[in-house]
C-alpha cells in the first residue's frame, strides 16, 4: 500500500510540473522591466544561503545528543525536512503563506500555485528591492527549519514515514496559516499590531508547543536515556546555527541596510550573553560547566531574540538572552523532573525562549531603532504593543497545540506513530534505515 501511495506521488508531482509549464500563467523571466536593487538582492541571496544551512546545523546539534543508536535518524530528520517542505513550499505553502489573504488567516492556494507568478521580474510588497522569487526562497528556508525543530522532543521513538507525514500536515495547517496571520500585510496578526521580526511565533513558538503535544502524544522513551552520543555534534551544530541565523535574522530586514545591521547586533550579543548566563547559572546550582550547557544557552538565545531583532537596541537584547536563558534553565529542569519526555527540550528552550522573546519585545520595542514601531514597548511607558505581544502568545499557543495533537492523532491513525517495543531497543538507525554509525 505504502508503494503505491508514494508511486501516485511521485506521478501526480511530474505531472504538475508539466501541467504548470504548459498551462499555468508562469512569471517570465524579465530583468529589464523591473530594477531592483543589487546590493539587497546580492545579501538576500548570501542570507537564504544562511538559512538553509542552519538546518544542516540542527541535524548536528540534535544528533550529537542523542544515543548512538539514533543518532542518523535524528540527522536524516532535519535533512529531509529539506527536501520534503521544498517541494511543498513550491507546490501551495508558498501560496497558502503570502497568497491574497483570505479572511486574515490564511492565503489563496490558487496564487502561487507551482510558483505561478513567481519570478523575478516583480517583488513582494513588503521587499520591493529584490525580486519576488527570491523573497519565496527565503521564505522556504524558515518553513523548512521549523518541522525540523519539533523533532527533537520525540527522538529515539518516532516511526520515520509517520514523521514525514506529519510534517507535510503541519505545514499545510499549522506553519501557513501562522505565517500569513503574522507577515502577510492582511494576516490577523499583523492587522492587530503584533511585531515578530523573524519568527518568534512563526517558527519557535509553533515548532515549541507541536514538540510539546507530540512528546504527551507519544509517551515516553523506554528504559534508560542514552547518553549523548558525540558532544563535538553539538559544538559543530550550534556553531552552524549561530553563522546562519545572521541570515536569519539580519536577512529579515529583507535588504542590506541599518535595520539588518541592528539585527546582526542584536543577535550577536542576546546569544552570547544567554550562553554565559546559563553556565553561569549551572555554576550556581552547583553543576560543572558543560558543552552541552554552554551550547544550549547560546541557542535559546538566538530564539529569544528572533522576533525582537530588529525591534531593539544592544543593551535590550543582552536583557533579553540573561532572562530568557534563565527562565528556559529553570523549565528544562523542571521537565526532567516531571512526565512528559520532551527528549532534547524543545518546549524549554524554543517554546518558551520563543515566548519569553515574544512578550521582551512588547517591553523593548523602540521606535529610535526601527520606525516601522507605532506602539513602543512597556519600558518607554506604551502597554498597547505589550497588551498585543500577549494577546498573541496566547492565540497562538492555544492554536499550535491544539492543532498539532490534533495533526498527531490523524496521522497515528493513519500510520502508528510510534515504533514498537523491539525497534526501539535496537535504535532507529537499524530500524527505520538500515544504517548505523
Amino acid at each position: 500500500m505504502r508503494k503505491i501511495i508514494l508511486s501516485v506521488i511521485l506521478i501526480t508531482i511530474l505531472v504538475l510540473t508539466l501541467f504548470s509549464n504548459f498551462v499555468l500563467n508562469v512569471a517570465p523571466i524579465d530583468t529589464k522591466s523591473v530594477k531592483f536593487d543589487t546590493g539587497d538582492t546580492a545579501w538576500m541571496i548570501v542570507a537564504t544561503a544562511l538559512v538553509l544551512i542552519m538546518t544542516p546545523g540542527l541535524g548536528f546539534f540534535y544528533g550529537g545528543m542523542v544515543g548512538k543508536k539514533n543518532v542518523i535518524s535524528t540527522m536524516l530528520q532535519s535533512f529531509m525536512a529539506m527536501i520534503i517542505v521544498t517541494i511543498l513550499w513550491v507546490i501551495v505553502g508558498f501560496s497558502l503563506s503570502f497568497g491574497t489573504s483570505i479572511g486574515g488567516f490564511i492565503g489563496n492556494p490558487a496564487d502561487f500555485f507551482m510558483f505561478q507568478n513567481v519570478g523575478t521580474s516583480s517583488a513582494w510588497s513588503l521587499a520591493p528591492t529584490i525580486p519576488l522569487l527570491l523573497f519565496a526562497l527565503f521564505q522556504a528556508k524558515f518553513a523548512i527549519i521549523t518541522p525540523a525543530l519539533i523533532t527533537g522532543a520525540f527522538a529515539e521513538r518516532i516511526r520515520f514515514w509517520a514523521y514525514m507525514l506529519f510534517m507535510v500536515l503541519f505545514i499545510l495547517f499549522v506553519y501557513a496559516p501562522l505565517c500569513h496571520m503574522t507577515w502577510h500585510p492582511e494576516g490577523f496578526l499583523a492587522k492587530m499590531g503584533v511585531l515578530d521580526f523573524a519568527g518568534g511565533t512563526v517558527v519557535h513558538m509553533s515548532a515549541g508547543w507541536a514538540a510539546l503535544a507530540g512528546a504527551i502524544f507519544l509517551g515516553k522513551r523506554k528504559g534508560q536515556k542514552s547518553s549523548p552520543a558525540r558532544i563535538t555534534y553539538v559544538l559543530l551544530g550550534t556553531g552552524l546555527l549561530w553563522f546562519g541565523w545572521f541570515g536569519f535574522n539580519a536577512g529579515s530586514s529583507l535588504a542590506a541596510n541599518g535595520l539588518a545591521v541592528q539585527a546582526l547586533g542584536t543577535t550577536t550579543v542576546a546569544a552570547a550573553a544567554a550562553g554565559m548566563a546559563w553556565v553561569f547559572l549551572d555554576k550556581i546550582l552547583g553543576h560543572k560547566l558543560s558543552a552541552m550547557g554552554a551550547c544550549i544557552g547560546a541557542v535559546v538565545g538566538l530564539v529569544a531574540i528572533t522576533p525582537a531583532a530588529g525591534f531593539v537596541s544592544i543593551p535590550s537584547a543582552m536583557f533579553i538572552g540573561v532572562f530568557s536563558s534563565i527562565v528556559s534553565n529553570i523549565m528544562v529542569s523542571k521537565f526532567h523532573k516531571g512526565k512528559i519526555d520532551d527528549a532534547l527540550d524543545v518546549f524549554a528552550c524554543h517554546g518558551v525562549g520563543g515566548m519569553t522573546g515574544m512578550l521582551l519585545t512588547g517591553v523593548f520595542a523602540s521606535k529610535a531603532i526601527n520606525p516601522a514601531v507605532t506602539d513602543q514597548g512597556l519600558i518607554f511607558g506604551e502597554t498597547t504593543l505589550f497588551i498585543h505581544q500577549l494577546e498573541a502568545m496566547i492565540i497562538v499557543s492555544i492554536f499550535a497545540f491544539t492543532m498539532s495533537y490534533f495533526l498527531f492523532f490523524i496521522v497515528n491513525k493513519i500510520t502508528p506513530l510510534r515504533v514498537s517495543e523491539e525497534k526501539e531497543e535496537l535504535g532507529l538507525d537499524i530500524s527505520q534505515h538500515g544504517e548505523y554509525l
